[in-house]
């Protein structure tokens, strides 16, 4: 059996009620997420419930596509998100890993592939 730890996450933000700094979607602390590193991140809702897990070899760029992109599995769920978990790593296997596993673990509300547990 193989033993999966998830890691400590590099950047935790979140939403703000009524920024007011500058901010993008109501995080003001968009700027902590690395824009040029690869790894992985997690969407979670106020109740503390995982909605989405995905990957990325540029993270910040992913994660702002998921605000604006008329695709994204997320666009009807925007709203929800009131916190951001980011976790640096560059290896795209370890990556894949750790998002397949989260999804199917933590039974990510709003992930639609790479689930095994229906």
């Amino acid at each position: 059996m193989i033993n999966i730890t998830i890691p400590v996450p590099d950047v935790v933000i979140r939403k703000q009620a009524d920024p007011q700094l500058s901010h993008i979607y109501g995080f003001t602390d968009f700027h902590l997420i690395p824009r040029d590193k690869g790894g992985f991140f997690t969407f979670y809702n106020d109740k503390n419930e995982l909605l989405f897990v995905g990957k990325a070899r540029k993270i910040r760029p992913r994660i702002k596509k998921h605000f604006e992109d008329s695709v994204s599995v997320m666009k009807n769920y925007r709203n929800e998100v009131t916190k951001i978990e980011v976790f640096v790593n560059e290896d795209p296997v370890e990556r894949e890993i750790y998002e397949t596993y989260m999804i199917n673990k933590s039974r990510a509300k709003y992930n639609v592939e790479k689930v095994y547990y229906k």
